[in-house]
């Protein structure tokens, strides 16, 4: 396919383990797929919660597995000034408005109406600054870069928003974003940039075309899409990958424990990439066909094209 564009976007809040090895690996064969290119973006747009170090140890975990990036890799802590004239842009069309909730006042306004937060419970933003009188006397020219006490930035959503697409893997989806989670943040109060305003923006900037990544990012593309048509840039298409999961049946991450990968040895670069091609549905090794990486990555290209590129073609005939 002439023009794809994918992308890997770690986060270096931890290295690479076993649940974000299978959408690298499902990412990068999607593009060799297509006979397109694969990117790599760090996504360190939060640098309190980054690692010292860990964007470059990923870049090597993924080197050592042969997942190599067609173009120099990009950290987003260096795409303020994009994200800044995003947020300028939708403020101007009246489609993002100021800020002072604290999370403490977001749980006070439902509690006065019978709602009381549940444990882990994210509450749905409930409009007080969207129609706070406040708000007219808030200019779009307001700075950005003001160091303290700052409000946060959050997307006016449609209150008709109900957002359907078809997923490549899931099918067809729909969320109505509007009750379900209210107008996002775009930028907090502390002056970090938010994910969705992030990643709309590095997608639209670098060209991707295609977005393959997991599951549990599946609820966020509705927010995305309704931002990439405030916008007025075109929406990616979607697939996203099952997760790995520990023995409690909780999505395998960084926050649940997992290890990272061990990728210096060629051997277990291997292992760590067919227990990410098995998670995928792919087929296992064969044990003395299969002595590297790039041994294992080409069949496994091919079983892809077939799986993913050419019965997805036929079926839309």
């Amino acid at each position: 396919m002439a023009g794809y564009r994918g992308r890997f976007a770690p986060s270096p809040t931890g290295l690479l383990h076993a649940g974000s090895l299978v959408a690298a690996l499902a990412s990068w064969l999607d593009a060799r797929a297509h006979h397109g290119v694969w990117l790599v973006r760090i996504e360190d747009v939060d640098l309190p919660r980054c690692e010292a170090g860990a964007d470059q140890h990923i870049l090597r975990q993924l080197a050592d597995c042969g997942l190599h990036p067609d173009e120099p890799p990009t950290w987003q802590s260096r795409h303020a000034t994009w994200y800044d004239q995003a947020l300028t842009r939708l403020i101007e069309q009246h489609d993002a408005y100021a800020c002072h909730c604290s999370r403490k006042d977001i749980e006070q306004a439902w509690a006065a109406r019978g709602v009381v937060k549940a444990r882990h419970q994210e509450l749905v933003y409930p409009g007080t600054c969207r129609t706070s009188q406040r708000q007219a006397s808030l200019s779009a020219t307001t700075s950005f870069t003001a160091p303290t006490r700052s409000p946060a930035w959050r997307f006016k959503v449609p209150d008709d928003s109900l957002v359907s697409w078809v997923d490549r893997r899931l099918g067809a989806c729909a969320q109505q974003v509007h009750t379900s989670v209210g107008d996002c943040v775009l930028r907090r109060a502390d002056g970090v940039w938010a994910y969705q305003l992030a990643v709309v923006t590095d997608d639209a900037r670098q060209g991707i075309t295609h977005v393959v990544r997991g599951e549990d990012l599946a609820d966020n593309t509705p927010r995305q899409i309704l931002l990439q048509q405030a916008l007025h840039w075109p929406t990616p298409v979607y697939l996203h990958t099952p997760l790995v999961r520990n023995a409690a049946g909780e999505k395998l991450s960084k926050q649940h424990g997992a290890p990272p990968l061990d990728t210096q040895r060629p051997a277990n670069a291997l292992a760590a990439l067919a227990g990410a091609a098995h998670t995928l549905g792919l087929s296992r090794l064969n044990a003395q066909g299969a002595a590297t990486p790039a041994d294992a990555l080409q069949p496994w290209v091919r079983e892809w094209h077939h799986r993913w590129v050419l019965s997805l073609q036929s079926g839309s005939q």
